[in-house]
């Protein structure tokens, strides 16, 4: 079997291609290395039934001739939609970036899927899509209205209703996966890398965005390529959606910069801002409802807190910090 990944390279694609060539299945990794690196492609197994092409997924025509090359070579029975803008500020200073990044790409990638017959997508969306509903709600996959409150949680949510016309249409199946805060290596990005990075540059303070009350659930990457592919191997219907992430209700961005301070620099003094969320366009507090993927039988060994304490020490060693 064949399969794509659009941003193959970066901490979630280049987990999941790791998987699908363990399994024997050739892969095609698309990445434009805006986040991606070829380093985290480049050190998987099973090379040769890897091809790794650097490409814009928002490229309509790019993308087209690429995966029409590969397809010609190796039928593709699925395609992995994981190319998107992940800084949620960087599309709230500017919304081109997520057009561009998070909804052309979606726009593009089923365009190419259209004309060259290619029926089955997976797509990840994200609990940016839900809005902000405040900490006693929780976000079940079948609740409405959807009031993003950032361009990135709108350009997924547009992504999906896109990808809901398609599977009317032209898909044979669509999986729609909305993630939780994902945390693990290869870090791109995101808050345990922040904290990190601010602690080596000036080991003796953590300046906090917000006053740590922010608590969101944690899934570690591991666990959620397992979902995935636990899900796409057991879900029946024709465009499913499914929340992904841990049963609790979540974990303080305090305890995180804790979390990191002790194990980076136990020194530093930690400095909390003032706001009750970190940016414009941050949901401060949410907590999902997973009961539709426990249903079908998976659910996570790792809490929220264990997946943060386990993200913690492996994103220190990337960053080559000694244990203190």
């Amino acid at each position: 079997m064949s399969l794509i990944i659009t941003g193959g390279a970066g901490f979630i694609g280049s987990k999941l291609a790791r998987c699908f060539l363990e399994q024997g299945h050739h892969v095609l990794a698309l990445d434009n290395l805006c986040r991606g690196q070829r380093e985290y492609i480049e050190t998987l197994p099973y090379q040769e039934r890897l091809t790794f092409v650097q490409a814009d997924a928002s490229d309509a025509a790019a993308l087209l001739e690429v995966c029409a090359q590969y397809h010609a070579r190796h039928p593709v029975s699925a395609l992995w939609h994981l190319a998107a803008n992940s800084d949620i500020p960087a599309g709230i200073a500017e919304a081109a970036v997520d057009l561009r990044d998070t909804f052309m790409t979606t726009y593009a990638v089923l365009e190419a899927m259209k004309k060259l017959g290619i029926k089955k997508l997976a797509f990840a969306s994200s609990s940016a899509v839900y809005g902000d509903h405040g900490p006693d709600v929780i976000l079940r996959e079948d609740m409405g209205p959807l009031l993003p409150i950032s361009n990135y949680g709108a350009m997924k949510l547009a992504s999906e209703a896109l990808i809901s016309a398609a599977a009317e249409s032209f898909l044979a199946k669509a999986w729609i996966f909305r993630f939780p805060n994902v945390v693990g290596v290869p870090a791109t990005h995101g808050v345990i890398l922040d904290f990190i990075r601010k602690l080596k540059e000036n080991p003796d303070r953590l300046e906090v965005l917000g006053n740590g009350t922010q608590q969101k659930a944690y899934l570690h990457v591991d666990e959620l390529v397992e979902a995935m592919l636990f899900i796409a191997g057991r879900d029946n219907g024709k465009c499913s959606l499914y929340n992904i992430g841990p049963d609790d209700s979540g974990c303080r961005v305090a305890d995180i910069a804790s979390a990191v301070v002790k194990r980076v620099s136990p020194e530093a003094q930690i400095l909390l801002g003032r706001e009750g969320r970190g940016w414009v366009g941050d949901v401060p507090k949410f907590r999902y409802c997973v009961d539709k993927a426990a249903s079908l039988g998976w659910k996570p060994r790792l809490s929220s807190l264990m997946a943060v304490s386990r993200a913690v020490e492996e994103i220190a060693k990337q960053e080559e910090i000694p244990s203190c």
